[in-house]
């Protein structure tokens, strides 16, 4: 058992919502996470003291609107462990989708051909599994699929076998969001740079959970959102090595990313300008940072990694007391990452979170975007509830959850 502590919990009382809804037991973070008060109230303090318009500004308030960007963009680079002097490779646009988008169209064509693979894995959430259908299918080139084993386990040979000489492009996700399970990222970069290919990380799911270091994974893209790390919406994160920003063309085109523009050409700005047309959302980029000094700083990560285990270990053993209850996955609840996925047995996973709603319990129900996953899995309906934990959460609100299934499982089969 445990040593942690989960009946306590230090952080609620961090986190507004929670603190106003204490009847109510989020188990959604996955999907996105709360917000801190620092977070909430960084946004709300742009607003009321540095509102502008950044980059061209040459009065007060819009030079300190751009400092506060330049200094989110150190923040950032230090965070994922490119280094603070690396800033510049760093490009904010709308969120991870929009990241992995920008690599496929932008980035894919400058080394694919016809003929080449882009190899990835089966568990990809869509944002990075339909950008690769795409740009395959527009320059003739074969997408390739690494399976998993029930649990979420990629060997070796799976691997060794699936990347190869024609292989361009390698994408994976860090975590999964479905299994919660870590990806060999390492492993993956290993082969690909044998075989001169590329290794694009989306790391939506791992950075609420563990530490990354760019430069130790071997990657040469990482993507995430800065929703699913406890700050605001619509700020998304793309690192990418420098030489490979730099041969890229623009994803979007406009105000800011020019240096030059004549009647009949336009000369881009050095990267990241080059790749954040229009005016970004200075407020929600400057809330971001607060979230990860939150995260790094006041939380820290061996804290996060020490509850969450334990939260998700109590959990997995008080729903594994379910005979109606499927688990999916591992057995192995120190290999998921905040996520248990689950059905209950003979119950739509849309009629389960319904009943729970009711009761105060907030899941995610449904494909979770990763429907070629579910297929291979064998999941009914291509459909399964998923409960995603976060250190803000207790052991009460596992024991919500799990009263609540019960009554799921009363409405559709009668209580005992």
């Amino acid at each position: 058992m445990s040593s942690i502590d989960i009946v306590a919990n230090p952080y609620k009382k961090d986190f507004p919502l929670l603190t106003s809804m204490s009847d109510l037991a989020f188990l959604d973070s996955a999907a996105t996470a709360q917000r801190p008060a620092c977070v909430i109230e960084a946004q709300d303090r742009f607003y009321q003291t540095m509102n502008a318009n950044p980059l061209r500004g040459l009065y007060e308030l819009s030079i300190e609107a751009t400092e506060a960007i330049d200094a989110t963009r150190k923040r950032v680079a230090r965070f994922i462990g490119a280094g603070e002097e690396n800033a510049c490779d760093v490009i904010f646009n709308r969120n991870a989708s929009e990241a992995l988008n920008i690599v496929a169209q932008s980035f894919a064509p400058c080394v694919l051909e016809k003929g080449d693979e882009v190899c990835i894995t089966i568990m990809e959430h869509h944002s990075n599994l339909i950008p690769w259908q795409q740009v395959c299918k527009k320059v003739g080139a074969k997408l390739v699929y690494m399976y998993c084993d029930k649990s979420g386990f990629i060997s070796d040979e799976e691997m060794q076998a699936k990347i190869g000489p024609k292989t361009k492009i390698v994408a994976a996700a860090h975590v999964s969001n479905v299994l919660g399970v870590t990806n060999p990222i390492a492993r993956m970069a290993q082969l690909a740079h044998e075989n001169g290919a590329y290794l694009v990380v989306d790391g939506a799911q791992s950075v609420p959970h563990i530490p990354v270091d760019v430069t130790e994974l071997g990657c040469a893209f990482f993507a995430f959102s800065g929703h699913k790390v406890f700050g605001p919406f619509g700020v998304g994160v793309l690192w990418g090595r420098h030489e490979l920003l730099e041969m890229m063309p623009p994803f979007l085109t406009g105000g800011e990313m020019i240096d030059a523009v004549s009647e009949q050409d336009a000369v881009w700005s050095p990267t990241p300008e080059k790749f954040e047309a229009g005016t970004q959302d200075a407020a929600g980029i400057f809330a971001t940072g607060a979230a990860l000094t939150y995260l790094t700083e006041s939380v820290g990560y061996a804290a996060v990694a020490e509850r969450e285990a334990a939260l998700v270990a109590y959990a997995w053993e008080r729903l594994a007391e379910l005979d109606y209850v499927d688990l999916i996955g591992s057995a192995d609840p120190a290999r998921h990452h905040g996520v248990i996925s689950f059905n209950v047995r003979g119950v739509h996973p849309h009629d389960a979170a319904s009943i729970l709603d009711a009761s105060g319990v907030c899941i995610r129900a449904g494909h979770h975007c990763a429907q070629p996953l579910l297929a291979w899995l064998g999941v009914e309906n291509l459909a399964c509830c998923r409960a995603s934990l976060a250190f803000y959460n207790d052991a009460a609100d596992v024991d919500r959850l799990v009263d609540g299934l019960s009554q799921v499982w009363g409405i559709f089969h009668g209580s005992d």
